[in-house]
């Protein structure tokens, strides 16, 4: 069981939870926007974001004006996971959470000339949100589960797409951010072809969105590019596949573009989306 300490949150209609969770029971801030309504009858719609530092304030506030009545969404739970650092983007400990095992001969140099830090721990943090934060969540707000929604930027794009090729019954909406596709020499695309054999046996219904910024690094443009393309054939077996490019938007500047798209993306009903 996870030691949880609820916090006032000095936000109307948000809270904050600190649990030490996963195999290292470390502290985790989870940062939870209430919804601006009653739920749907199906229940809420949750949308889970990694990076809760850097991204809570922008999606919650988002989410609160895009939810308005009569003309808004429904309205949504927004789940935001963070660490206890007062840096909007804690680079250690995500770089363990959102990334794959990889050979360190394999990783490009840093820009800052630093070692990388600890890295391998995708799996782990999907466990710890499957199995911990997920249940959490639940008890706290009747969920609909068939508009469950990760998102992630940067490693957390592909962390996002890791979830899609190796659990795609944890979401039904997965939304990756300017994906760091390159990790571990590209071996994502190795998950990818397995996920492509895999999938249409599953009988499930999944949508994937990308945002990229068009002024990101080449690479990390033409790979969010290839990923469409690469997952197209799947579209006759369920997989929804969307690429959002923002002109004149880079790495970072991309963020809150991306953020409200993903509110479409994970809100829309399906006759809005035709």
């Amino acid at each position: 069981m996870s030691k949880e300490l609820e916090r006032s949150y000095p936000h109307r209609g948000c809270e904050e939870h600190v649990l030490y969770a996963g195999e290292r029971r470390l502290e985790y801030r989870i940062l939870v926007s209430h919804p601006s309504g009653e739920a749907p009858p199906e229940g809420y719609p949750v949308i889970y974001a990694l990076d809760g530092n850097a991204v809570f304030h922008t999606l919650a506030e988002s989410a609160r004006l895009q939810t308005r009545k009569p003309h808004g969404y429904d309205p949504v739970v927004i789940v935001a996971i963070g660490y206890p650092s007062s840096e909007p983007f804690d680079m250690t400990r995500r770089c363990y959470d959102f990334t794959m095992p990889a050979e360190l001969e394999s990783l490009p140099k840093r820009p800052d000339g630093s070692e990388w830090p600890e890295h391998g721990g995708a799996d782990s943090f999907l466990d710890l949100l499957q199995n911990e934060i997920m249940p959490m969540i639940s008890g706290l707000f009747p969920v609909d589960s068939q508009r469950q929604s990760l998102f992630g930027h940067s490693l957390g794009g592909l962390l996002v797409l890791h979830a899609l090729f190796t659990r795609p019954q944890l979401f039904t909406h997965y939304a990756a951010g300017s994906p760091s596709v390159w990790w571990g020499d590209y071996s994502l695309l190795l998950e990818q072809k397995r996920f492509s054999v895999m999938y249409p046996g599953l009988k499930l219904q999944r949508k994937l969105l990308i945002t990229i910024g068009a002024e990101e690094l080449d690479h990390m443009v033409e790979d969010a590019e290839k990923l469409p393309v690469l997952l197209a054939p799947l579209a006759a077996e369920g997989l929804q596949v969307s690429l959002a490019k923002f002109p004149q938007e880079g790495h970072v500047t991309v963020l809150p573009a991306a953020l409200s798209r993903l509110l479409r993306f994970a809100l829309e009903s399906q006759e809005e989306a035709q």
